[in-house]
């Protein structure tokens, strides 16, 4: 039971990833200020840790 609860728990972890991932280069890619360069960059991190990634995101378009 400990092993059913333990691979639920890295599923849902990893759905969001995904989820949170996707967010943030949907809105990376949209951006059209950015350059290529950003834009490849921003979503090589939303790959990593899209979680804090879209926190610094957020930040640098103020």
């Amino acid at each position: 039971m400990t092993e059913l609860i333990t691979y639920g728990v890295v599923f849902l972890l990893l759905i969001a990833h995904t989820l949170m991932a996707g967010k943030m280069y949907k809105a990376v890619h949209a951006n059209q200020t950015l350059s290529m360069k950003e834009k490849n960059d921003w979503k090589l991190k939303a790959l990593l840790l899209p979680g804090y990634f879209w926190g610094k995101y957020k930040a640098s378009l103020k």
